[in-house]
């Protein structure tokens, strides 16, 4: 039986992200769900206030990397301090660290290596306001997520300078966030200590080539490339070295959306991303007939095996008809995207292969 950090890592993966490109212009789709605005940033989709929960309007994933003003906003608390990069400090310590560290961020710029990685960035309830039955959360559509290059150090090098003691089982992340009341308690997670130690695993200061923006972690984050949203710590102020355990491939087509219509003739091409949970992608196919026949899109550049992939395949517009199209993913381990969903009663990890209504005519 899986345990549920198994499922977790398992459910992981490559979404991907499709529009369609038209030579004759007809048929712009426009969001249907009400923007809200966010300081600074781009008109959002807000799925709650408080604590501030804001989705990326699809139309916004389509670039290779999603830009920092529409990535998407994700809090478990309601109090989000504004921190001034000069006066942070990152806290190193833990009962299986050898010593205690404190790090501001100039140290951790100028004192170790800085490196980057494209990767995707999802909320692990992604979609789950497309779950039926209905379940309990957020709300999300498809936009709870959004692919960047990301530049910090690694944390394994962090953990090293404050030395991993041999009991050492699991790191404890803690952030600058909090409740409102006193009695609720602080969001914090945990990693095993062999992922903490991880080269791909960094402590990041920069988002795409800028300082990370305030509602998306500033001055610091945890980046888990591979992992789910919610172990990507925002607001990183504590890391603690612990010898005790601390109490896949998703689809989604942006573009046109289901019941839109192309003109016969036209040239169109539905575009899009996938990804996996690290393996890379392999392959896309499309169906075009409610999955009775599958062909291969053609994949474009790969931008690292955590980042997503772009895909683009041409449809067939020479006669009146509908279609159901649907795209799935595979990646290099052999994985492929499910059909099923599995049921749970969070909502979470909702990563099955999706499906729309075009009409040409």
């Amino acid at each position: 039986m899986a345990t549920r950090r198994e499922l977790l890592l398992a459910a992981t993966g490559g979404w991907l992200i499709g529009r369609v490109r038209a030579s004759d212009g007809a048929g712009t789709v426009v969001e249907v769900e009400p923007l809200a605005a966010l300081p600074g940033k781009k008109p959002l989709i807000r799925r709650s206030f408080r604590p501030p929960n804001f989705e990326t309007p699809l139309a916004d994933l389509a670039a290779p990397l999603t830009d920092d003003g529409a990535f998407f906003v994700r809090y478990h608390l309601t109090v989000i301090p504004r921190i001034d990069p000069d006066g942070w400090r990152l806290q190193v310590s833990g009962a299986s660290a050898r010593r205690a560290l404190t790090l501001s961020l100039a140290e951790l710029r100028s004192g170790f290596e800085q490196v980057e990685v494209v990767a995707v960035n999802q909320c692990a309830g992604n979609r789950r306001g497309l779950f039926t039955p209905r379940v309990p959360g957020v709300q999300w559509g498809g936009g709870a997520m959004g692919n960047a290059r990301w530049r910090g150090v690694r944390l394994r090098e962090v953990l090293q300078r404050a030395g991993v003691a041999a009991d050492a089982l699991e790191v404890v992340f803690g952030g600058a966030d909090a409740p409102v009341l006193p009695a609720t308690p602080a969001f914090v997670k945990s990693l095993p200590v062999e992922r903490a130690l991880d080269e791909s695993t960094l402590v990041a200061f920069e988002m795409n080539g800028r300082p990370l923006p305030h509602w998306n972690g500033a001055p610091a984050r945890l980046v888990v490339p591979g992992w789910v949203g919610t172990y990507w710590m925002k607001h990183l102020t504590s890391i603690r070295i612990e010898p005790r355990a601390f109490d896949g491939f998703c689809s989604l087509i942006v573009s046109p959306v289901s019941g839109a219509r192309l003109s016969r003739g036209a040239h169109a091409e539905l575009a899009g991303k996938a990804w996996d949970g690290g393996a890379g992608i392999e392959g896309v196919e499309v169906s075009v007939d409610g999955g009775q026949s599958w062909r291969d899109a053609t994949l474009q550049r790969d931008l690292g095996r955590f980042a997503w992939r772009e895909f683009r395949f041409v449809l067939d517009t020479s006669r009146a008809v509908r279609l159901d199209v649907a795209v799935r993913a595979r990646s290099r381990n052999g994985a492929k995207q499910p059909d099923r969903l599995t049921p749970n009663p969070s909502g979470y990890h909702d990563n099955i292969v999706q499906a729309v209504s075009l009409e040409i005519a």
